[in-house]
């Protein structure tokens, strides 16, 4: 589907002309295009969307229908899928997660450097929060020591054994970023019966009409694949090789998929409307509401760290002033100036690519780059550029 099919979607042109007349869209055309020519960031596909529909797409230094690694942008889909079966009664966020991957229930706790039994058992709130235990390896220093010593798998090796890393806390104790949602990605497979890729496809992906989305791009569609970049020392950009489709059968949910920036829009759109989008029902509107509150308590989000420069900034804090954790997104306690309002569920991947779901406002937005490290200093500011652009131009 390309980006001029889409933006008519569901609105019909004398609603977007309207639109646009109202706006000043060409603000956010320049913050884009001035990125780009700057040589900020390699390229930009954004789209922005309302209750009415499509109200602004942008591709520069990509084609609009590029297709990109949304890495971590999979959770929330892999969350939907969870919630789904919460609906229809064969998950239950508080019951042990273990009830449904029974491996969980040998989960133990990293502690001073020696494994011991963890004080309860890990929940599958607790996945979706991140407040379960597991961490990254490459934002987790005693972690990244037990992948170095070849005591635990490490996750970029390809395949599922980094599934049987330990905990780095009790379950429930603090928020920390990790593999929480590969675990739910399993979840969704033994109790379904299904694939991860199958049960996408039938119960998020065909529903939505979400054509360009998958696990293995297909060898017909690779041509469009966006051409990734690394931040060298002096800020210019290097385009790196292409990377090849892993020849595992593990299906990532916490960070498998290669998306469009008209089907991430396209998912955040149904959210946005409560869980329906043309017809197509995926969540009810009180599992959406649910998923968009706080359910980490007193604890916080905390910035990103990390052990890998070259990968990801170290102390990484994503726009928006997240601070609060829903059920596989995070959320602002308090409203941004000039932007977003407040319990926006939103998210990112580690290649530069975001989104967001302001259901106060009713705005959403998808912004896609291919490049690394994540959230550097050029990258951050046309993420807060863009917002601010975005939120004075739409209504």
């Amino acid at each position: 589907m390309t980006i001029r099919t889409f933006l008519f979607a569901g609105v019909t042109a004398a609603v977007l002309a309207t639109a646009a007349e109202k706006s000043n869209l060409s603000e956010i055309d320049a913050v884009l295009r001035s990125a780009v020519a700057r040589k900020a960031v390699p390229g930009v596909v954004a789209i922005v969307a309302n209750a009415g529909g499509v109200v602004y797409s942008h591709a520069t230094g990509y084609d609009a229908n590029a297709i990109f690694s949304i890495a971590s942008m999979t959770k929330p889909v892999t969350s939907v899928a969870i919630m789904q079966l919460v609906e229809a009664g064969k998950v239950k966020l508080d019951s042990p997660a273990s009830t449904y991957a029974p491996d969980l229930a040998r989960v133990q706790v990293l502690d001073s450097g020696v494994l011991r039994t963890r004080k309860s058992p890990i929940t599958v709130r607790q996945l979706l929060t991140h407040t379960s235990g597991f961490a990254y390896e490459f934002m987790n220093r005693d972690l990244a020591g037990q992948v170095a010593s070849g005591k635990v798998a490490s996750a970029m090796a390809g395949g599922d054994a980094f599934l049987k890393a330990p905990l780095m806390f009790d379950p429930g104790t603090r928020w920390e970023y990790g593999i929480s949602t590969d675990w739910l990605g399993r979840i969704v497979e033994l109790v379904s019966g299904k694939t991860l890729e199958q049960y996408f496809r039938e119960h998020i992906f065909e529903p939505l009409a979400m054509k360009d989305s998958f696990f293995r791009v297909p060898a017909d569609k690779r041509s469009r694949v966006a051409a990734s970049y690394q931040r060298q020392a002096d800020g210019t950009l290097l385009k790196k090789p292409a990377m090849t489709a892993p020849d595992s059968d593990f299906f990532s949910g916490g960070g498998g998929l290669s998306s469009t920036a008209s089907d991430y829009i396209t998912f955040v759109r149904a959210l946005l409307g409560g869980g329906q989008l043309g017809g197509k029902r995926i969540l009810k509107t009180e599992t959406v509401a649910l998923m968009g509150r706080n359910h980490i308590g007193d604890l916080s989000v905390r910035p990103l760290p990390s052990l890998a420069p070259q990968f990801s900034t170290d102390m990484a804090e994503l726009p928006g002033n997240l601070d609060k954790f829903g059920l596989g997104f995070a959320l602002n306690s308090r409203a941004v100036e000039g932007g977003r309002g407040p319990n926006t569920m939103a998210w990112a991947g580690i290649f530069n690519t975001f989104f967001w779901i302001d259901r106060e406002k009713k705005i959403g937005a998808v912004l896609l780059m291919q490049a690394s490290p994540f959230l550097d200093g050029d990258i951050r500011k046309v993420l807060d550029d863009f917002e601010r652009a975005v939120y004075r131009s739409i209504k």
